[in-house]
């Protein structure tokens, strides 16, 4: 019996297919590919319709061999991952995914790439993200493929307004309050930094990846200790300083380009449109640094073989052809995601893309560097994370609750999910058998 395309399209929310996908038959795990022939690259990255066919021309260009490129969200994606190589009917030969998508399949579902890493050479991975994928034991289960991170956007009107002393490319979180209130002077009294704060803006990621790890060293094991109260009572200093309509902004890239905001923080691809039209009147900066470090989040994504594969030599092939500097800085212009190996940056990119590109090497690259990750192993209850950072924020800062009794609260509910799932902290807290809220 063949499976309809709807059918196919319901049991695995597949994002984005490219016309006239063909279907598998029922006689494996089924789902829709983009193409019908050749191997399957399993992906839950570029799931937007317009990005996913960038990167099926751009992987066109750089495979000759037929690759079907298919999308699909992150609990599926798992689920047919284990399925599949449970029953010994993969139909993938390679997937691409998060870390916080590939590390809970390692090593179960997963082979080993070491000695396909080795074959690539001297690509330039940095360290820590070869570290990252080898999920705590002593081989690596997938290749770093791209990454996006959150950095600082800011007009020539902002960077007029810098107090002495304060280095926009080397700033402290005490110099961002400075120049926030230096801007807001210069504005006639109206706060022009902006950060994400609306229903579907990321401010959490900002808490989660910049702010607490730079003040406290940690996410989960230090969300309730001492230093993170600090880092909450500077954000309290700081909110009087960030334009109130703040609340409704989700893409900063608007409030930004429309002259609202002169300073603000977000991930890469809510920032890239606002230097659009005048491009040199804008930097792309590094984020603020604490008194642990310079806290920072990777959305660091890879290509790993899944047990049982379909096709072991070309996803080999396809690995390598997607690491080399050419095939990365392609998928930069096509998705937005940035390099993972050394890529010298081309002259005729778009210069928000370049500036930003920028921006983010010399991020993880600053000295006291401290990688946060998204949460990893959390499954569909990500969220029940996401919601306690964004619930201490509201308290917090915009009822104005107190500070220990709100986050002694949200701790209680962060342990017992961390106790329900029995899973381990991620970057920047230490590895441990189960995640403990400090």
């Amino acid at each position: 019996m063949t499976l309809s395309r709807r059918q196919a399209l319901r049991g695995l929310g597949v994002a984005a297919l490219a016309a006239g996908a063909g279907a598998l038959t029922s006689g494996c795990v089924g789902f829709s590919t983009t193409g019908g022939a050749g191997m399957v690259l399993l992906s839950t990255q570029f799931r937007p319709v317009a990005e996913a066919e960038k990167f099926r021309a751009a992987l066109a260009k750089a495979v000759s061999a037929p690759v079907s490129y298919v999308t699909i969200e992150e609990g599926p994606f798992a689920s047919q991952v284990r399925s599949q190589a449970a029953t010994g009917r993969t139909q993938m030969g390679l997937l691409g995914g998060s870390h916080s998508d590939l590390a809970p399949l390692a090593p179960d579902f997963l082979e080993p790439v070491d000695g396909l890493l080795a074959g690539l050479g001297d690509r330039g991975f940095p360290p820590e993200f070869l570290a990252l994928a080898r999920s705590g034991t002593r081989q690596t289960w997938y290749v770093p493929w791209v990454q996006a991170s959150f950095i600082m956007a800011a007009h020539e009107r902002a960077l007029a307004a810098l107090p002495p002393g304060v280095d926009p490319e080397n700033l402290s979180y005490d110099g961002l309050l400075d120049w926030a209130i230096a801007a807001r002077r210069a504005n006639g009294g109206r706060p022009v930094l902006g950060l994400p704060c609306g229903a579907k803006g990321l401010v959490h990621r900002f808490l989660q990846g910049y702010l607490l790890p730079s003040f406290t060293g940690g996410q989960i094991t230090t969300f309730r200790g001492p230093e993170a109260v600090a880092a909450w009572q500077y954000l309290r200093e700081l909110w009087p300083n960030c334009n109130q309509a703040s609340t409704g902004y989700e893409f900063m890239q608007e409030p930004l380009a429309s002259g609202e905001a002169w300073i603000g923080w977000d991930h890469v691809a809510r920032l890239v449109d606002a230097p659009s039209r005048e491009p040199r009147s804008w930097r792309m900066l590094p984020a603020p640094r604490g008194p642990r470090g310079l806290g920072y989040l990777a959305v660091l994504t890879g290509l790993a073989l899944p047990r049982g594969g379909t096709d072991p030599r070309l996803a080999g092939q396809v690995i390598e052809a997607l690491t080399t500097p050419a095939a990365q800085l392609a998928t930069m212009r096509a998705t937005g995601f940035f390099p993972v190996v050394k890529a010298e940056l081309p002259g005729d990119l778009p210069p928000a893309l370049a500036m930003e590109a920028a921006a983010v090497a010399r991020q993880r690259a600053a000295p006291g560097a401290l990688l946060s990750l998204l949460p990893v192993g959390l499954g569909s209850r990500e969220g029940e994370v996401s919601k306690a950072f964004k619930d201490s924020f509201r308290s917090i800062i915009l009822e104005g609750a107190d500070i220990r009794r709100t986050l002694d609260a949200q701790a209680r509910v962060l342990q017992g999910l961390f106790d329900d799932l029995k899973v381990p902290c991620w970057s920047p807290d230490p590895a441990a058998d189960l995640c403990r809220v400090g």
